[in-house]
């Protein structure tokens, strides 16, 4: 919502109208402990969910996702939610500089995927999905 073609949307204004809108998302889903994957610009969503409702989360899956810089590495050691930050080793920006706050996590993972950029999901589908599934399958 308000990204792309989609109507503006105030009530997403805010970090707090974000984490409500993913809230009644998981809600009517009838998801209870989903693992949150968050590539590029979902960050702005998946990372204050991730600061006020980590434990709503199974698991968390930031690729290379924006917003990184908005929190303290105090407010990331807080978070006790199993991570696997993913991004592709052609991804020299937004990558790189999301790993710094990320790797603030207590209970992280990195890996980077080799010739792949900041869509390292498109660039490498199949080691993207190995990773994930490797870690998806470590969770309880």
């Amino acid at each position: 919502p308000g990204y792309g073609d989609s109507p503006p949307a105030g009530t997403l204004a805010t970090p707090q109208g974000r984490v409500a809108f993913l809230e009644r998302v998981l809600e009517r889903l009838g998801m209870r402990r989903p693992v949150l994957v968050s590539p590029s610009m979902s960050g702005r969503f998946a990372l204050p969910f991730v600061m006020a409702r980590s434990d709503r989360l199974a698991g968390f899956v930031p690729i290379a996702p924006v917003g990184t810089r908005d929190y303290t590495a105090a407010q990331y050691r807080q978070v006790q939610t199993p991570t696997l930050i993913l991004y592709g080793d052609n991804d020299t920006g937004l990558g790189h500089q999301a790993l710094q706050s990320l790797q603030q996590l207590p209970r992280h993972r990195v890996v980077v995927l080799p010739g792949a950029g900041h869509a390292c999901y498109l660039d490498k589908p199949e080691d993207f999905h190995r990773a994930l599934l490797g870690f998806l399958g470590q969770l309880q």
